[in-house]
């Protein structure tokens, strides 16, 4: 026999405290039967019928269990890559501190609530590149999201085809993967300079993978930092203002079947972005079989449920009138 829940200390006190009260009782009927005459014999009744059951209480507490079984263990999980846009618009500060740097600190808690799924991470402004591949390992992926910058890439504009077009490539060479376990999250202010996203669209659903956009930034907008300075439209020569872009996010979430979410210092929807991507279907990625214990903890359970009824119902008269 083992113990599912071995707590000692807690089984002790509760003997212990068990013992003292009812050495109060047996005390106080010792001193009874100094002026009255006791049925001993139904007083000893009583004790072993009360200790028993308490003993019984306890060892249901503890959890026995006999004997081992084999069961089989599905393992399931999902396939999502992370897509970050790192063009020098992430820099801009109408997030605090910056939208890269809020990005960052998102990613790091949304990463913690997948730790049973594969994830990677792409990063892109006018080309992709994939940083880490799809992995369980959280701390690896921690290690890409703190290393996260805007001159990991070139900054020539931002395509948003590419990271799509890269993620896709990707998924198709996991022969393990299912179309129901794979997902995109697209994070970007949504500014596409290329608008080639839609030619991709039909492969992305015959592959059925589902993208899901986080617009990051607002649409007031704010000047990019750069260096010491910030960085100057060349039509104007006037600092640059980089603002929320929402239709090709949008548009590329709802074709894919996927969400739109935004991320700002007034609007927090990576609670919801978190939510949708639990509620896709993991895919059964493989099984085992394990020996597991038979926890038999209601046996006693009953025993000891039988005979508080017996005590509570049916009294005994312990002493003679």
């Amino acid at each position: 026999m083992i113990w599912a829940y071995p707590d000692v200390s807690l089984v002790s006190y509760l003997a212990i405290f068990f013992g003292v009260l009812y050495f109060i009782y047996l005390f106080r009927f010792y001193k009874i039967n100094q002026k009255l005459k006791v049925k001993k014999r139904q007083l000893v009744f009583k004790l072993v019928l009360r200790t028993s059951y308490f003993i019984l209480f306890l060892i249901a507490l503890s959890g026995p269990s006999i004997g081992t079984s084999m069961k089989e263990i599905k393992e399931e999980g999902k396939d999502i890559y992370l897509a970050v846009d790192l063009s020098q618009s992430m820099n801009a500060t109408d997030i605090g501190p910056s939208r890269l740097q809020r990005i960052r600190f998102e990613l790091k808690n949304l990463v913690k609530q997948f730790a049973g799924d594969r994830m990677g991470l792409i990063i892109f402004s006018s080309e992709a590149f994939l940083q880490c591949p799809l992995t369980f390992d959280q701390n690896v992926l921690q290690l890409h999201i703190d290393g996260l910058n805007t001159g990991l890439v070139p900054n020539q504009g931002t395509d948003l085809a590419a990271p799509l077009g890269l993620a896709l490539d990707k998924f198709n060479k996991e022969t393990s993967s299912q179309p129901n376990s794979k997902s995109i999250v697209l994070i970007s202010d949504g500014e596409d300079f290329e608008k080639n996203y839609e030619s991709i669209i039909p492969d992305l659903n015959d592959q059925g993978i589902k993208v899901f956009s986080l617009g990051v930034g607002t649409s007031q907008g704010s000047t990019i930092p750069r260096g010491n300075g910030k960085v100057i439209d060349k039509n104007t020569n006037q600092p640059a203002i980089s603002r929320l872009e929402t239709e090709s996010l949008k548009y590329v979430a709802t074709q894919t079947g996927g969400a739109y979410f935004e991320l700002s210092d007034a609007v927090q929807e990576i609670p919801d972005l978190i939510a949708a991507l639990e509620r896709q279907e993991g895919t059964l990625t493989g099984t085992r079989m394990v020996e597991a214990s038979a926890n038999k903890y209601f046996y006693f359970l009953l025993v000891a449920l039988a005979l508080a009824m017996i005590d509570l119902m049916l009294p005994l008269k312990t002493i003679k009138l």
